[in-house]
């Protein structure tokens, strides 16, 4: 059995998240697209986080527009997904933290995201703020979301 100790965040093509985003995203439908136009851009950001060499959370980040004020340098995360059996491990925490890190290093200075409501606790706890009133079905799943934001501007404590 791996130990905690043994995972670890990296920058991945996102060919290599897609398994993750389908199987947990969508419901493991093969037939639901999981690539995002925007995945091939020099300016997106793709992250994993690895159990071994079992990649078990992802995250991608695209630069976007601000729905809260248009002109912070801002990104937009998608795709963010916790393989089942490691979630509440933290894992999930620790790779929005490097995730953080290297954003704040290219500039951004705001994140925003379309959250689904069933991990809105996780949103929360990370620091991120829920805007109320943008409750919405998302067009691709049909579940509920709200939009999310966090402020990088501020020091991480």
């Amino acid at each position: 059995m791996l130990t905690d100790e043994e995972f670890w965040v990296e920058r991945v093509d996102p060919h290599r998240l897609h398994d993750l985003r389908r199987r947990i995203l969508r419901a493991d439908n093969p037939e639901v697209p999981v690539a995002d136009p925007r995945d091939e851009e020099s300016t997106a950001l793709h992250f994993a986080g690895l159990l071994g060499d079992r990649l078990v959370v992802c995250a991608s980040f695209y630069p976007s527009i601000s729905p809260r004020d248009e002109s912070l340098m801002t990104y937009q995360l998608r795709y963010m997904a916790t393989d089942v059996d490691v979630q509440g491990r933290g894992y999930g925490a620790t790779v929005m933290a490097f995730a953080e890190a290297e954003l704040r290093a290219e500039g951004a200075q705001q994140l925003w995201a379309n959250g689904r409501d069933t991990a809105l606790g996780f949103y929360r706890a990370t620091g991120w703020d829920v805007i109320e009133g943008s409750e919405h079905l998302s067009p691709e799943t049909r579940l509920p979301h709200h939009v999310i934001v966090k402020d990088l501007t501020e020091v991480p404590r």
